[in-house]
């Protein structure tokens, strides 16, 4: 198998918006363990944002050859992949580290809209191409790409799982997978607050 999968994706069809209910903690687990893509050391997930691991992080020449112009490592840090922004001071590209663990236990949440944030500038930029990872690419990177296709590409959980999934099999573990469903009621909520406005108006 090649190390390096470079599918682009396309934006789903609408979950029926207001009609949509986030579902159960044990469906989305079902969504996940049902994996479909990949495992490549990166794959592109999404138009120019690219899931992977540590070893495609460490190589700069995979790094050059996808023309990565941004980096956001899910697991930063020296009792993690401690590369920092001076392991890429020769390349073009900037550095954004998250402290996170892959423990049912850890708050990741706390990342989301800044880490959805950066991606989010970086594929607003001129050429830009961001590439997220952690240590394997399934679970700490992969929630926060999620994240950022929720806060920004306004899909529900269920459509950036399928979207993401289809191109790269991703496991977010437990406690990542019920902080992202929270987000999906949250931003589910919003929306059809957000539709109700509009059609009283």
């Amino acid at each position: 198998m090649s190390n390096l999968s470079t599918h682009s994706s396309h934006n789903p069809s609408p979950e029926g918006d207001n009609h949509y209910v986030t579902p159960a903690l044990s469906e989305l687990q079902r969504l996940v363990w049902a994996r479909g893509g990949s495992d490549n050391h990166v794959d592109q997930v999404w138009p120019n944002l690219y899931l992977g691991d540590a070893w495609a992080a460490r190589s700069k020449s995979i790094l050059r050859s996808i023309g990565t112009t941004h980096i956001l490592n899910a697991a930063d840090g020296p009792y993690n992949i401690n590369t920092g922004a001076r392991y890429y001071q020769d390349l073009p590209i900037q550095y954004y580290g998250v402290q996170a663990f892959d423990d049912n236990s850890f708050d990741i949440s706390v990342f989301f809209h800044e880490a959805a944030d950066f991606i989010h500038q970086a594929l607003n930029s001129a050429g830009g191409k961001v590439f997220v990872h952690c240590a394997m690419g399934l679970s700490r990177s992969a929630t926060l790409v999620l994240a950022y296709l929720m806060i920004h590409e306004k899909l529900t959980l269920v459509e950036a799982l399928k979207s993401v999934d289809s191109h790269r099999g991703i496991c977010p573990n437990t406690g990542f997978l019920s902080q992202l469903q929270a987000l999906d009621i949250k931003l589910n909520h919003e929306k059809k607050r957000e539709n109700t406005m509009v059609k009283e108006h």
